[in-house]
C-alpha cells in the first residue's frame, strides 16, 4: 500500500500575493511642480508687457528674453521654496530651460555654473572639509563648549557672536563653512543623534543669519562692500573708507546678531535649558585629543595665509588684482598636495549645494544681462519718487534684500543704485544713505538658500527645510527694515552721517 503523504504548505509572503504596495503620490508635490511650470509658461507666452520708466523720462524695454528671464524667476523661486526636487536638480532645470526656451544660449547660461564665486564657496567648502578630517572641529568646538559652559541658551549665543566675528576678517562664505562642521559636532553632543530639533534649527538657521550680519560690518566681510563702494565713487566722486563702513555698520550688524539670537530663543526655544555634564565631558574629550597634529598646524597655516592675503588686497594694490576664488582654491591644492584631504573626501563634498550656486548665479545673470531686473528696479522705485524720504529710503532697501535672495547682492545693488541715486535728486536724500541702506540689507538675505552660501551650508545640518527657513526669513527681514529705518533717523546722523540734501 502506497505511504500517504501530508501535503506541504508553503507561507507565500503577502506582497508576492497581493503585489507590491504601489507608492503613494505627493499630491502637495505635483501640485508645486505643476505650479512652477503654469506661472512660467503663462508669463513666457504672455503679450510683451509695457515699457519702464525713469525719472528722467528715458524707456526700458523689457525683451522677449528678459520676460521669459522673470518667468524662469518664478519657476525655480517656486521648486526652490517647496523643494519639489532636490535643490541641485532645480538649479540644472534653470540652465536647461534658458536654452530651450532661447532666453539665452546653453554656453551662456551652463558657463555660469562654473563662475569663480561658485569656484569660491567650493574652496570654503573644502575648507570645512579640511577642519573636520584634520581634526581641528572637535578641538575647537570643545573649547568653545568649555568657555560658553552647559546652558543651550549661551551656546546659541556663542555660535552667532563666533560667525559674526570670523566674518570681520574673513569672506562669510568662508566663515560659514569654518563653523559649520564645529556646529555639527557641536549639535552631536546635543544628544538627539540625526534628530530634527529647535536647538539644531536655532544653531544652524542662526548661524547663517549672524553670517550675513556680521559680513555687512567690514569690507572683508564679502566681495558686495568692495563692490558697491566703488559704483558709489563713480557715481558721487567720494571714496568709502575702511573705518567709515565700520562706523556706520558695526552698530547695525551687532544688533542684528543679538536680535538674531533672541528671536531663536523667543521661536526655537531649545528643547533643554541645560546639557548636564557638559563641560567636565569636553574638558575630558579635549584633553583625549593630545597636541595638536601636523595636519592640524597645515591646515591653520593654510586658513592663515589665505585670509591674510584676502584682507591685504584692500590695502596692497598689487594684490587687488588677485582673484579671491583663486586665492581660496590655493588652499585646496595645498591641502590636497600636502595630504591632508585624499579622493575620499573630494567624493564627499555636497554637491547638491554647489550646484545650488551654480544655478544661483545663472539665474542671477539671465536676469541681469536680459534687462530684466533693470526693468524691475526702475517700475518697483518710481512708485516711490513722490513719497516722503524715509519711505523711499526704505522702498530701496526693501527691493535690494528682496533681490538679493535671488541674485547677486553685488548684481542687486548694481541695478537699484544707479536708479535710486536719480530719484534720491528729487527728493532731496543724500546719497550716503542709499548706499548704506543698501549694502545692510544687500548682506541679509533671510528667505531663500541662494541668497547667500552661508543659508546654503547651513542646510547641508539638514535640520531644516527651505519652508522652515523662508518661514523665518519673513519675520526677519521686517525686523531688519525697522532696525535700518531707526539707524536712518537716529543712529547715522548721530554719526555725522547726511541724510538730506535740502
Amino acid at each position: 500500500m502506497a505511504e500517504t503523504r501530508t501535503p506541504t504548505f508553503i507561507e507565500i509572503p503577502a506582497e508576492i500575493i497581493i503585489g507590491v504596495p504601489k507608492k503613494k503620490i505627493d499630491y502637495k508635490r505635483l501640485f508645486f511642480i505643476f505650479l512652477g511650470l503654469t506661472l512660467f509658461l503663462s508669463v513666457y507666452y504672455m503679450p510683451q508687457w509695457p515699457d519702464a520708466v525713469d525719472p528722467t523720462g528715458k524707456h526700458f524695454v523689457l525683451t522677449k528674453e528678459g520676460k521669459g528671464a522673470i518667468a524662469l524667476f518664478l519657476l525655480a523661486s517656486t521648486w526652490w521654496v517647496f523643494e519639489v526636487l532636490p535643490i541641485g536638480v532645480t538649479s540644472l532645470a534653470i540652465g536647461v530651460f534658458q536654452s530651450l526656451f532661447a532666453i539665452r544660449t546653453a554656453k551662456e547660461a551652463f558657463r555660469d555654473f562654473m563662475d569663480p564665486s561658485v569656484m569660491f564657496i567650493f574652496g570654503s567648502v573644502v575648507v570645512g572639509l579640511a577642519f573636520t578630517k584634520s581634526g581641528l572641529t572637535k578641538r575647537l568646538a570643545y573649547k568653545m563648549l568649555e568657555v560658553v559652559g552647559e546652558k543651550t541658551s549661551m551656546i546659541l549665543l556663542g555660535s552667532c557672536v563666533v560667525t559674526a566675528a570670523l566674518t570681520l576678517v574673513m569672506a562669510h562664505t568662508a566663515a560659514a563653512a569654518t563653523v559649520f562642521p564645529i556646529l555639527l559636532a557641536i549639535n552631536a553632543l546635543y544628544g538627539e543623534g540625526d534628530k530634527q530639533t529647535k536647538f539644531g534649527k536655532a544653531l544652524f538657521i542662526g548661524m547663517a543669519y549672524a553670517a550675513g550680519a556680521g559680513s555687512i560690518i567690514t569690507f572683508l566681510g564679502a566681495a558686495r562692500g568692495p563692490a558697491a563702494a566703488g559704483m558709489f565713487k563713480e557715481f558721487t566722486g567720494r571714496d568709502i573708507g575702511f573705518f567709515e563702513l565700520t562706523k556706520y555698520m558695526f552698530l547695525v550688524g551687532s544688533v542684528m546678531v543679538a536680535i538674531i539670537w533672541g528671536y531663536f530663543m523667543l521661536f526655537l526655544k531649545p528643547e533643554k535649558k541645560q546639557i548636564p555634564g557638559l563641560r567636565a565631558k569636553v574638558k575630558k574629550l579635549y584633553q583625549g585629543l593630545g597636541p595638536m597634529s601636523t595636519n592640524e598646524k597645515i591646515v591653520i597655516t593654510c586658513v592663515i595665509a589665505v585670509v591674510l592675503v584676502m584682507s591685504l588686497q584692500s590695502f596692497v594694490p598689487a594684490l587687488a588684482t588677485l582673484d579671491r576664488a583663486s586665492i581660496m582654491l590655493c588652499s585646496t591644492l595645498l591641502f590636497f598636495l600636502m595630504g591632508v584631504l585624499t579622493v575620499k573626501e573630494l567624493e564627499e563634498i555636497p554637491w547638491n549645494i554647489i550646484l545650488l550656486f551654480s544655478g544661483a548665479m545663472s539665474i542671477g545673470f539671465c536676469l541681469w544681462k536680459t534687462g530684466a531686473a533693470q526693468w524691475l528696479a526702475i517700475n518697483w522705485l518710481v512708485m516711490f519718487q513722490n513719497a516722503h524720504w524715509l519711505v523711499f529710503v526704505l522702498a530701496i532697501a526693501t527691493f535690494v534684500l528682496i533681490m538679493t535672495n535671488f541674485i547677486m547682492n553685488v548684481a542687486a545693488i548694481a541695478i537699484s543704485l544707479p536708479v535710486s541715486l536719480v530719484v534720491a535728486k528729487y527728493l532731496g536724500v543724500a546719497p550716503d544713505v542709499i548706499f548704506y541702506a543698501s549694502l545692510a540689507t544687500a548682506g541679509m538675505p533671510f528667505l531663500l538658500l541662494i541668497g547667500a552660501a552661508p543659508n546654503a551650508i547651513s542646510y547641508e545640518s539638514k535640520q531644516f527645510s527651505t519652508g522652515e527657513f523662508f518661514k523665518h526669513g519673513i519675520p526677519m527681514s521686517i525686523i531688519l527694515i525697522a532696525v535700518i529705518a531707526l539707524a536712518v533717523v537716529s543712529l547715522w546722523p548721530l554719526l555725522g552721517m547726511p541724510i538730506l540734501t535740502k
